[in-house]
């Protein structure tokens, strides 16, 4: 049997290691910090999931890819699971051999321009040069809004990230285009004065970023999909990396069968009962590592949105542990 027909869970806690496809470095999702340690929200994932499997956060290999290269990387077995802000689209959870976990970061596509171009909205830009990264849904979107909207543009497309913000830092296009956490990214960690930028109000797509693992591996494709839940849960039910050790006496039934000291969810799914505890303890709950990574205590400061709770108008719901 090939790694990619085993069953992954079984291949991850043989080899003691989860293999993660991340970008090649997007402050606040994926990126190396200053000791070469790789942080971020998709990162976070990663954490989680070898937290989960392992009982150890650090139990995982960030490896960098290209949105070219990812899902054949994902494919071919070399990585086990693909936390890059991929947009879950129909295509992709059908025709390309990965199925999506869920959704850790609702985005959509926006602009990003030099506030010495005067424009106040996306509509003003007709003639502009338009930079953006080949292999990625944000062409084909872009030429989708540009036809509705009656505006001409002229594309600058080029494969490697980097190179897509060296063009449009040197003024080789009037617009960047990505989606808009790639935007607030690339304005605070890659341009030199921040300031003399903005984003434009318009929002022109869906993008529902999250983990992709392989088709046909159900057992796996659990696991990573109730790590985010049990983030994502966790928050809701009040439940912190400060505070799980205290909510281990709560009498709440949730927190008990999340926590595992009513045991059930773990068995489930051929991990130990304190999987989520592991989760939570070491890494945080969703908000916790918004907050940290994207949020206000990062750079970044993109606001919850979305991204909040269903309770606080957000479309953060978790599924129920039970």
């Amino acid at each position: 049997m090939s790694m990619a027909h085993a069953g992954t869970l079984e291949v991850v806690q043989k080899r003691g290691e989860v293999q993660c496809g991340v970008t090649t470095g997007f402050a606040g999702f994926s990126a190396p910090d200053a000791k070469g340690q790789w942080q971020g929200l998709d990162v976070d994932l990663c954490r989680a999931v070898a937290a989960a499997t392992l009982g150890d956060a650090s139990k995982f290999k960030a490896v960098p890819l290209n949105s070219q290269q990812r899902f054949t990387a994902l494919q071919s077995g070399e990585i086990d699971l693909l936390a890059r802000n991929t947009t879950v689209t129909q295509q992709r959870d059908t025709a390309l051999g990965a199925i999506s976990a869920g959704v850790n970061f609702y985005d959509g596509q926006g602009f990003l321009v030099s506030k010495s171009l005067g424009v106040k909205s996306a509509k003003e830009l007709d003639g502009a040069t338009v930079c953006m990264q080949t292999g990625t849904s944000n062409e084909n979107t872009m030429a989708d809004w540009a036809r509705a909207n009656n505006v001409k543009y002229k594309p600058v497309v080029i494969e490697q990230f980097n190179e897509v913000v060296n063009a449009f830092a040197a003024g080789r296009c009037d617009v960047f285009t990505t989606d808009a956490s790639g935007l607030a990214s690339i304005r605070i960690s890659k341009l030199s004065k921040p300031d003399d930028y903005q984003v434009l109000p318009e929002i022109i797509s869906k993008e529902p970023l999250g983990p992709f693992v392989r088709q046909g591996d159900d057992a796996w494709l659990n696991v990573v999909k109730w790590t985010l839940q049990a983030m994502v849960g966790a928050e809701e039910l009040g439940i912190t990396s400060k505070n799980v050790d205290e909510q281990l006496k709560s009498t709440n039934p949730n927190v008990k069968r999340l926590l595992g000291v009513t045991a059930g969810a773990g068995k489930n799914m051929g991990l130990d009962e304190k999987w989520a505890y592991n989760i939570i303890k070491q890494v945080g709950n969703y908000g916790e590592s918004f907050e940290r990574n994207v949020g206000q205590g990062s750079p970044l400061k993109i606001q919850r949105g979305l991204n909040a709770q269903w309770t606080d108008g957000g479309l953060m719901y978790a599924l129920p542990v039970r």
